[in-house]
């Protein structure tokens, strides 16, 4: 069974097209750390921040190459999914670790995964997050998944969002407006807006969060300047 499971995480991690690593950005700003973040750096447990990565899930599913196939983006039995985890992403105040060498297992137990698919649907999504940026949290798979789903349903999404049946374009500073206005204690340098892509559609929703969970202000990781420059966004409705 272990053998089996062992196949299915290399046989997963091997099938990611183009398109799926479109949603898994090289990193935390859309760049590769490379040499500006040194391995000393990419140490269990040690960072300054969590990152919630909250993806916007029509504008995935309209990449031109994607997958109809895919549940994330399926019409036919697929869920109308609006924002969906990314990911949970310990940060370094400038930088972000990624790929820890743990000392033990980046295996991710298939009920586990089957368990995060309600907000992150995609099994292939839920293997590299933990082997990317869970192995950098300092805490095994099932605590950090549980982390994870702990932030993200703290977060209350503007009545904007609930599932739109027709594009509508808005500001960044407006989406920003509108999840401060739905989340107490949420202050506008907590967040981030990404975009890009054909009329700078909307990409992300970041919000920053201190280890123990309260919301705080974001790293140069988050810049909104870099993340996203334009004056208004389109947002993709539902499918």
């Amino acid at each position: 069974m272990r053998i089996y499971a062992f196949v299915f995480l290399l046989l997963t991690l091997g099938l990611e097209s183009g398109a799926a690593q479109a949603q898994f950005a090289p990193g935390p700003a859309g760049r590769t750390p490379s040499a500006e973040h040194p391995s000393a750096r990419n140490q269990p447990g040690k960072f300054d921040y969590y990152a919630l990565a909250l993806s916007w899930s029509p504008t995935y599913c309209d990449g031109a190459t994607r997958n109809q196939n895919d549940p994330q983006c399926s019409r036919a039995g697929g869920r109308p999914y609006a924002f969906v985890l990314h990911g949970l992403w310990p940060q370094h105040q400038k930088g972000w670790p990624e790929n820890c060498a743990t000392g033990g297992s980046a295996y991710v137990p298939r009920p586990l995964i089957d368990r995060m698919l309600d907000i992150m649907p995609s099994p292939r999504l839920v293997i590299h997050e933990f082997r990317k940026h869970g192995t950098c949290s300092g805490l095994d798979a099932n605590a950090y998944f549980n982390l994870s789903r702990k932030y993200y349903e703290k977060i209350k999404f503007p009545a904007r969002f609930d599932r739109p049946s027709q594009y509508f374009t808005i500001s960044p500073g407006d989406i920003v407006k509108g999840f401060v206005e739905a989340n107490p204690g949420l202050e506008p340098d907590h967040m981030a807006v990404v975009c890009n892509g054909s009329g700078n559609r909307l990409r992300e929703v970041r919000i920053c969060f201190t280890r123990e969970g309260a919301f705080r202000s974001c790293g140069d990781n988050e810049s909104p300047r870099r993340l996203c420059s334009a004056a208004s966004v389109a947002v993709p409705p539902v499918r």
